[in-house]
C-alpha cells in the first residue's frame, strides 16, 4: 500500500478522531465500578470499528455532497472508490459486532442497536432534524457498551445512564454545529453548543470527583473540556463561516477526551482517568495533519 494510498484511509476514517473513542468504554465500566478487564478491551475494539464504519459510510453517503462541496476528500477524488468505501464500512460493522458478541450477551444486543444508529444515521437521519440526536445517541450508546462488558460491576447498568446522557448532550450540540460546515451563515448551532458546553461544564465542577489519584482532574479535566470547546465555538457564532465553522467542530470533537476523562475521575477511577487525559495531546497532533472532520 502506498504512502498516498494510507494517507487517502486515514482522511476517509479521520484518523484523528479515533482518540476520542477509548475513553467511552472507560467512562462505562468506571461508571458502574468496575476495573477495565477483557470485555472492556473487547468492547473497546468494537467501539473503534464500530466508529470507523460510520466514517466509511459516511463519506460513501455524501459522495454526490462531497463532490461538489469537498472535491478534495478520498471518494470524489478518486483516490478510494465509493464501492471500495462502503465494503469497508460493512466489514468494520461486522467486525464490531462480533468483538462486542465476544464479550457477552448485553454488548451484543448494545453494540446491534449502536452498529443499527450509526447506519441509520449516515444512510438518512443525517439530513434530518433527527440527526444531531442519532448521533447523539450513537455515543452514548458507546459509553453503555462499555458498561454492559464490565465483569464483576459493583453497580447496575443503569449507573452508567448519566455519563452516556452527558456524552449524548455534548455530541448532539457539536454534530448540530457540523451541519453548516460547508455552508456556514448558522450562528445559532454554535451559540446554542456553546451554552451547552458551559452547561455541562459547570455540572461536572459541582459534582464531588473521586478519591485519591483521580482528585488531580477534579478542576483540570472540566477546565481542559471547556477551553477545548468555548473559544472555537465563540469565535464562530460571532462569524460562521465555513472555516470557523469547520475549526468548532474539530474543537468540539477534541473536547470529548477531557470530557471522558473528567466524568471517569469523578467515578473514582483514576487510571483510566488520566489514560484517557493523555489521548488529547496525541489527538490534537494528528489534527494538525489531518482532519478531524
Amino acid at each position: 500500500m502506498t504512502r498516498t494510498t494510507l494517507r487517502a484511509w486515514a482522511e476517509l476514517l479521520r484518523l484523528p478522531a479515533l482518540f476520542t473513542v477509548p475513553g467511552d468504554a472507560l467512562v462505562g465500566t468506571a461508571a458502574v465500578g468496575a476495573r477495565p478487564g477483557r470485555g472492556t478491551f473487547l468492547v473497546l475494539g468494537s467501539s473503534l470499528c464500530l466508529y470507523e464504519a460510520g466514517m466509511a459510510l459516511n463519506d460513501w453517503a455524501d459522495r454526490a455532497e462531497d463532490a461538489v462541496d469537498r472535491p478534495h476528500r478520498p471518494i470524489p477524488s478518486g483516490r478510494i472508490r465509493p464501492g471500495t468505501a462502503l465494503a469497508a464500512a460493512g466489514l468494520l460493522t461486522v467486525a464490531g459486532v462480533g468483538l462486542a458478541s465476544r464479550a457477552g450477551r448485553v454488548p451484543a444486543a448494545i453494540s446491534t442497536a449502536l452498529a443499527a444508529t450509526v447506519w441509520a444515521y449516515d444512510l438518512g437521519l443525517k439530513r434530518t432534524p433527527a440527526g444531531p440526536v442519532a448521533m447523539g445517541a450513537a455515543r452514548g450508546l458507546d459509553v453503555l457498551l462499555g458498561a454492559g462488558a464490565a465483569r464483576n460491576a459493583a453497580k447496575p447498568l443503569g449507573s452508567a445512564t448519566g455519563a452516556a446522557l452527558t456524552m449524548t448532550v455534548h455530541t448532539t450540540a457539536v454534530t448540530a454545529v457540523s451541519r453548516h460546515e460547508t455552508t456556514g451563515g448558522n450562528a445559532l448551532a454554535p451559540a446554542a453548543a456553546l451554552a451547552t458546553t458551559a452547561t455541562v461544564a459547570g455540572a461536572l465542577l459541582r459534582t464531588p470527583v473521586g478519591r485519591g489519584a483521580a482528585a488531580p482532574l477534579g478542576l483540570p479535566g472540566p477546565t481542559a473540556y471547556a477551553l477545548t470547546a468555548a473559544r472555537p465555538l465563540l469565535h464562530a457564532a460571532l462569524n460562521p463561516s465555513p472555516p470557523l465553522t469547520q475549526r468548532a467542530v474539530g474543537a468540539g470533537i477534541r473536547a470529548m477526551i477531557p470530557l471522558q476523562a473528567a466524568l471517569t475521575a469523578r467515578a473514582a477511577a483514576p487510571v483510566p482517568a488520566l489514560l484517557t487525559a493523555a489521548l488529547a495531546p496525541l489527538a490534537r497532533r494528528f489534527a494538525k495533519k489531518v482532519s478531524v472532520t
